[in-house]
């Protein structure tokens, strides 16, 4: 039981350092167009990671939970929790490497990375459910085309809509409509990024003993509420705590925002994380406002955006799965070192 209970605080940790090192996608935009004051920024996204607990479900989790990786085979239990903690730590050794690097790399990917290691670690590729990675590992290259394309033709239709209006009404009227932008992307990656870990610790309940195979496959029994708002609670915190060496990043090194921008980047990224959440697919949020950012700011010209700042994201995107996965196998191999059988 005391295991448990410190492989749940990891994963709240995590979630945490999810929020901490994701804040800079959800605002990011609202902060480098000067329409909310960090501060503001902040208590505004945390606000919306919460609330989206009661809002988009929890099909993310149980793509996570049972989706991904055999938690068993044959009568043999592979995901213990000492499986758990491993890919909890190496995803967390991860987040806090690429924090200070300043990269906004996707926290999503690192936990599945790290799961799956010490996974395999533990029992070898056997435990791989290919069906369950086909889509995530299919929406590393589609959500950020997906954030790209519709925030370009985002700033193209409100480009063509609003050409006989003088900047200074645009720039107003934007001011406004990027805090409802900015909120619905909030709610979007809370609605996705909590979602992962919700099924890291349903996953630990369930080998734990405490839940059963249906409930695990169902509404978690009487863990339902308490795993959601756990969960939501602390991306909250940890989007309110903020990353701001990745704000930097994303907020003005890859290209220049205006409110007009910012609200169309913001809207395309909350379109695609509402329609994955909705449809269980693990998305990186950092991948989706990237993408979304880029196709934004190629709307004016193509040497408007960094390619070079761009490139080397790219590059931490590639490597954040594998990297997260190593890190997390030569955990569990220290781990089996003090406790044989782990």
């Amino acid at each position: 039981m005391i295991l448990l209970v410190v492989t749940v605080a990891v994963a709240l940790t995590f979630d945490f350092l999810n929020g901490f090192h994701d804040a800079a996608n959800s605002i990011a935009t609202v902060v480098s167009t000067r329409v909310l004051s960090p501060k503001l920024a902040v208590v505004w996204a945390a606000f919306f990671n919460f609330v989206a607990a009661f809002l988009l479900g929890t099909a993310v989790a149980h793509t996570i939970g049972k989706g991904m990786i055999h938690l068993d085979i044959g009568n043999e239990v592979v995901v213990t929790q000492y499986v758990v903690l491993a890919g909890l730590l190496g995803a967390i050794v991860w987040d806090l490497l690429t924090w200070w690097w300043g990269l906004p790399t996707s926290s999503s990917h690192a936990l599945i990375g790290g799961y799956a290691g010490a996974a395999i670690a533990k029992a070898g590729f056997a435990v791989i459910i290919p069906g369950g990675w086909t889509l995530t590992l299919l929406f590393i290259v589609l959500a950020p085309i997906m954030g790209l394309v519709l925030g370009f033709i985002a700033m193209v239709a409100v480009s063509w809509i609003f050409h006989r209006n003088s900047p200074r009404q645009v720039d107003n009227w934007f001011r406004k409509l990027q805090l409802l932008s900015a909120a619905a992307y909030s709610l979007g990656h809370g609605g996705n990024d909590a979602q992962k870990t919700m099924g890291i610790i349903a996953g630990a309940l369930y080998t734990s003993g405490l839940m059963t195979k249906a409930e695990l496959g169902a509404n978690w029994g009487h863990f339902h509420w308490p795993i959601i708002l756990s969960c939501n609670a602390a991306i909250a915190m940890g989007t309110y705590f903020g990353g701001w060496r990745i704000v930097h990043t994303m907020g003005s090194k890859i290209t220049k925002l205006k409110p007009v921008g910012g609200f169309c980047a913001e809207t395309a990224g909350a379109i695609t994380l509402f329609g994955t959440a909705l449809a269980g697919i693990p998305v990186s949020t950092t991948h989706t406002i990237t993408g979304a950012i880029i196709g934004v700011g190629a709307t004016n010209r193509l040497s408007a955006v960094r390619w070079g700042v761009a490139t080397r994201i790219v590059w931490a995107w590639v490597l954040t799965i594998p990297a997260a996965a190593a890190v997390s196998a030569f955990t569990y191999w220290v781990i089996t070192l003090f406790k044989p059988g782990a």
